[in-house]
């Protein structure tokens, strides 16, 4: 989207002129078709002249724009590199980043909890309380009343929007807890490439590390002795410490962007309470083993599952010469850590909820 943007300023356009089949991770070198209606090959060519970090070539004409979920996949590299990535991920591990499962699947991700929301009604809904700040009203405008925002409209209609803690109690409780867990987890993911873009993948001075199940500062001299295996990053809360070092600094500034207060994480709703925890910045998976197959046919499993093998199933024979390739791949990862973040690393696939919902919708059709 950044170099939709540029584009349109050299040419004096609106971004709405180009189409695209997808986005692009922004930390990768990519090769993406662009569409842009009305505009000659030689202009285009002539702003190589003026951009940075991004080339345009391979100039044709078409009559028809591009589309959202055309695009059929990556080329993810020779089979040299794949090897080369899958030892990495067995001999120095992952950033341990939260998977996008913990953000959710929906427009509003559930760190994030502003207006955005895609769906008609909850535009009506949106819209009726900004003009009426009647939760009654709003609530009439909404065909789902069972909703998160039903749920809690129902809440401030039967306790008054200044009792708002009674009212948000209307929400279960387990999707109450998700959100704070989600705002947590988001908090740890944003420090977390803060504290790699700073100081690379070693321990330094200011980094925690765990003795013992406490955490303890980390002395220039113990850094020396301490890989970055053993750095912890902490989640917000009243029961954690906090790296010494600038990085560590940006939790006070990210919470009270949010109006939130570092250092008085307790509520009297114990709920809202956040203790906090320590996680490790990089992880190792174990028992790490991988198999690059070609296939022909997209419908066959690719692997042999523990239904198939308990109901006497061959496992699926492949086709060396087949026209499509995969990577297999069996690891195991401790308890809290995700699966899809280790496949990102391998793959350096685009794990953002809009491309995961374009491939499923590709995968479907």
């Amino acid at each position: 989207m950044e170099a939709i943007n540029v584009l349109s300023k050299f040419l004096r356009m609106r971004p709405n002129v180009f189409s695209y089949m997808g986005t692009k991770d922004k930390r990768a070198i990519t090769v993406q078709e662009i569409a842009v209606l009305k505009v000659t090959a030689e202009r285009l060519s002539h702003l190589n002249k003026c951009l940075n970090n991004f080339k345009l070539g391979n100039f044709c004409y078409k009559k028809h724009p591009l589309k959202l979920g055309e695009l059929q996949g990556n080329h993810c590299g020779t089979e040299e590199q794949v090897q080369q990535a899958m030892t990495s991920l067995r001999e120095t591990g992952f950033i341990n980043y939260y998977g996008m499962q913990r953000f959710g699947t929906t427009a509003v991700p559930k760190h994030q909890t502003r207006p955005g929301a895609e769906k008609g009604y909850l535009v009506k809904c949106r819209e009726e309380w900004a003009q009426s700040q009647d939760p009654e009203a709003a609530l009439k405008k909404l065909s789902v009343k069972h909703c998160v925002e039903g749920q809690l409209l129902r809440g401030l209609s039967m306790y008054v929007k200044k009792n708002i803690i009674t009212a948000f109690a209307m929400i279960p409780r387990n999707n109450r807890l998700m959100y704070i867990h989600s705002y947590q987890s988001f908090m740890w993911n944003t420090m977390v490439s803060r504290r790699i873009e700073a100081f690379g993948v070693k321990a330094v001075e200011g980094d925690l590390v765990l003795r013992e199940g406490t955490a303890f500062v980390l002395s220039a001299a113990e850094a020396e002795t301490h890989s970055i295996q053993d750095v912890m990053m902490p989640l917000p809360g009243f029961e954690v410490i906090y790296p010494t070092h600038h990085v560590g600094k940006g939790y006070r500034e990210m919470l009270s962007a949010d109006n939130l207060d570092i250092d008085n994480m307790r509520h009297r709703v114990r709920d809202y309470s956040l203790a906090g925890a320590y996680r490790r910045i990089l992880i190792k998976p174990s028992d790490v083993s991988w198999e690059v197959i070609n296939y022909e046919d997209p419908r066959v499993s690719l692997v042999h599952t523990d239904v198939e093998k308990l109901e006497d199933q061959p496992p699926p024979v492949f086709n060396k010469e087949g026209k499509y390739r995969a990577l297999r791949m069996e690891f195991s990862l401790p308890p809290s850590t995700y699966a899809t973040m280790a496949i990102r690393e391998v793959l350096k696939m685009d794990t953002s909820i809009k491309n995961q919902t374009q491939l499923n919708t590709t995968w479907l059709n």
